[in-house]
This record gives C-alpha cells, structure tokens and sequence, in this order.
C-alpha cells in the first residue's frame, strides 16, 4: 500500500476490557468444543464495574460448562457473573445442518512480504511492543505506532501500574532490541499515570476490536467479529480460510501483497464471491473447497483452540491459517 504517507497501527492487552470479553467468549466455545467437536456456540460477553453477562445460543451434547469459572479464571474472582444460554435458532439451524454457511457475510484475508508474519510492518511493531510491556507488566494497557513509510516516528504507550518512567525505559528497550530509533517521538501514559484498569475502569464487549484483531486500519475488513462463534459460522472460518489462501498465493506466486474476498449467503454452501487480487491484479479463487464443511475439515476447526487468538489478534500468530 504504497498510497499512504504515515501508517499507525494499535495493538492492546489481554488484560484490556475489550480483550477479557474476547477471551471469555472464546474460552466458552473452547469449553463446549472440547466435549462436542460439533458443538454450535455463538456466545458474547458484556462486563464492567464488577459484573460479567454472558449472552448466546448454544446447542451441543456437552452438557454443563462452567461459565462462571471461566469467566473468574480469565478476568477475575471478584465479579457477579450473570448468564443466559439458549439453543440456538431453528430457522438458522436448518440451513447450517445442511452444510450451509451460518450467516452471510464477506470475508477479507491478507498478507504481506514486509515482515516474516506477513503483516503490515505497523501492526506487528504495535503488537510486539505490546507484548513486550506485557509479559514485564501484565495489566491493562495500549500500544500505538506511527511510520512514515517504513520508518518509525512515534510511539504510544499507556499501561496500568506503571510509572511513565518506567514504562519509557522499557519503550526504549525495545527500540533498541530491535534496531528501532530511540529518539523516535514517545508519548508515554499521556494522560498521567494511572492504577483503575481492566473492568474496574471500563466496560468490554465483545467483537469490539476488530481492527486489532484483524490487519491494522489499512486493510478493509468484512464486518463480522469472531470471538464466540464455532467454526460453521463463516464470519470466522472463512475470514482463517481467507487469510490461508492469501498467504498460500504470496508464497507461490513470490508476491508483495495479497488481497482475498469471499461473500456468502445464509444457509449456502458455496461462497457467491471469491477473489484473490495478486499485487493489484484480481483473478477467481480456484483449488481450494470453499464450502463451510470443506474449509472447517481443510483447516482442523473444530478444537479446542481459539482462547489464544482472543489476545493478540487471530493472523500473524503462528496459528495453522497462517502458515
């Protein structure tokens, strides 16, 4: 993308409000997929201010799953959880027991030869920040990076217990870890140093990053979020088969940037579009089953795997889409 003078990206931490409500979601379906490899989960969380709701349709043959240990382990032990679990719709179920996509929706894949995650250079410099605060302070916090072109001009940093005197020395740290410039212009917890964090702060939700989750603002996105939703619905697996087939395509064709596009319709097996665009030029997907069934047996979907992609975003990761 080379029409873009400056590129920011922001990457956040699992301990974020938005973040625990991803991983609450996605620890549920995990929960059900371990006892039912054919459990159907579409599952959200709402929490803040000491309470956690957790909303959704579910039928599966797993029987009972703790959610309120799930929601204690992952975001605290002091929250009144609040649950609601119905099975899901007959109307939906008809045309997703037939082999048909769960929803419509379009997918949007992307890769990349700028870094070795093959993703844009400003996502994986936000995230790898993040992630190096992170595993030093395990709080709530944010990350943001701006690059003009490919050098790096700015860097945000705003996370919970720690002094910006602290928090500048290990900005700087990882400036110079990585052959960063460590006069780049810093503006670390701009807003005071701060100890309110995570839901005693704010309220999360889920799906409520998706760009994060995704490929930064520069690429376009379909719509859908993904956390709490089994693999029948489209919105995730064919967004994880999308991002397959685009690093399949940069890969074998040596390309610099990948664009892919599947659309599907409700209750549908195949997708009404798939497009790949290979550095700017578009042709038709071919080679790969593109049915709901063909893409959940292609890329192993139905395990117990998705907590981790609630954290640090679902592409780049190291997980079997990716590769």
């Amino acid at each position: 993308m080379t029409d873009f003078i400056y590129r920011s990206a922001e990457s956040v931490s699992p301990k974020h409000p938005d973040k625990l409500c991803d991983q609450i979601s996605d620890a549920i379906l995990d929960a059900y997929l371990k006892k039912d490899p054919n459990s159907r989960v579409a599952v959200e969380t709402c929490g803040g201010h000491g309470i956690v709701y957790v909303v959704g349709e579910v039928t599966s043959t797993a029987g009972d799953v703790n959610i309120e240990e799930i929601v204690h382990r992952v975001a605290g032990e002091n929250l009144e959880v609040h649950t609601k679990i119905v099975l899901q719709s007959p109307e939906i179920a008809n045309g997703v027991d037939l082999g048909g996509a769960g929803d419509q929706g379009i997918m949007i894949g992307y890769a990349t030869d700028e870094t070795i995650e093959l993703l844009p250079l400003e996502v994986v410099l936000s995230r790898r920040l993040n992630q190096y605060i992170y595993e030093k302070y395990p709080f709530d916090g944010k990350t943001q990076v701006t690059l003009k072109g490919s050098e790096l001009v700015s860097v945000v940093a705003s996370f919970q217990n720690v002094s910006k005197d602290d928090l500048t020395f290990r900005v700087k740290k990882f400036l110079e870890e990585n052959n960063l410039n460590t006069e780049v212009e810093m503006h670390i917890n701009p807003a005071g140093d701060w100890q309110q964090g995570g839901f005693d702060a704010d309220t999360g939700l889920t799906g409520r990053k998706l760009i994060v989750d995704n490929y930064g603002p520069r690429i376009p996105i379909g719509g859908g979020c993904f956390s709490g939703k089994d693999p029948s619905k489209v919105d995730r697996s064919a967004a994880y088969m999308a991002r397959r087939i685009a690093v399949d395509y940069l890969k074998n064709r040596k390309a610099r940037e990948v664009f892919v596009r599947l659309a599907y319709a409700i209750g549908e097996a195949e997708p009404l579009e798939k497009t790949v665009i290979v550095d700017g030029k578009p042709e038709e997907i071919s080679g790969y089953n593109l049915t709901p069934l063909g893409i959940i047996k292609y890329l192993d979907l139905k395990r117990p795997i998705y907590e981790p992609t609630a954290r640090y975003g679902h592409f780049g990761e190291g997980f079997n889409w990716d590769k």
